[in-house]
């Protein structure tokens, strides 16, 4: 499913701040109901960081979202991103990232190096706050 920016919203993304800002707003305008099972969303960005859109690519159980490889490269080379953010969320407001997240996020930053799309940052987000992934040191396999 596709978010739907607004011309304000296409910015140029400096750091997980930026990132948090936006989808803070895309979690919130889900309904409170719905905002109890994660979600797992990618963000494009071209070649100056500028935000080309935000993409829900699976929506899961409460305290699991199962993502597709295939179809996070897939979106992100037909879009021709050359930077991708990955955006999940933790309904419980527990942002401390699992083995899983960090295995994941590991496997997702290596099949990006080959396909010469830069994965530029993960966080997990909650209603009220985020973990990035890159301020935390966990991506040091960079």
């Amino acid at each position: 499913m596709k978010v739907r920016l607004t011309l304000r919203d296409k910015i140029h993304i400096k750091d997980s701040n930026d990132i948090y800002g936006i989808m803070q707003k895309v979690l919130l305008r889900e309904n409170k109901f719905s905002r109890k099972k994660e979600r797992f969303w990618m963000m494009g960005l071209d070649a100056k960081n500028t935000l080309k859109f935000v993409e829900l690519l699976a929506l899961g159980k409460y305290n699991v979202v199962n993502i597709e490889p295939v179809e996070l490269f897939h979106l992100a080379v037909l879009k021709q991103c050359t930077s991708i953010v990955l955006v999940h969320s933790h309904p419980s407001g527990h942002l401390e990232p699992s083995a899983n997240d960090l295995e994941v996020t590991e496997y997702l930053y290596v099949a990006a190096k080959i396909l010469k799309i830069r994965l530029v940052d993960h966080l997990i987000i909650s209603e009220k706050d985020y973990y990035s992934f890159l301020k935390n040191g966990d991506m040091k396999f960079r």
